[in-house]
């Protein structure tokens, strides 16, 4: 498997990009436990939630609106 380009500003890690050029959404399936230990954050929930259920819970459309909002508080 070849190395995806870290090519985003402010990116955290690798992420490929779909076939149109955008980033590839991160799973909503991905624990909130994962999100929170790769970003330093606490969002205060079972670490076992589903990311795609924390963000429907709290309509916000993607995990980049979720980061940009805890570190901007």
């Amino acid at each position: 498997m070849a190395k995806v380009k870290n090519d985003a500003p402010g990116m955290k890690g690798e992420r490929s990009r779909n076939e149109t050029g955008e980033l590839r959404q991160k799973r909503s399936d991905t624990h909130i436990g994962t999100i929170e230990k790769n970003y330093n954050i606490n969002l205060n929930v079972r670490s076992d939630m589903h990311l795609g259920t924390y963000l429907e819970k709290n309509n916000i459309a993607s995990l980049n609106d979720l980061i940009n909002d805890k570190n901007n508080k």
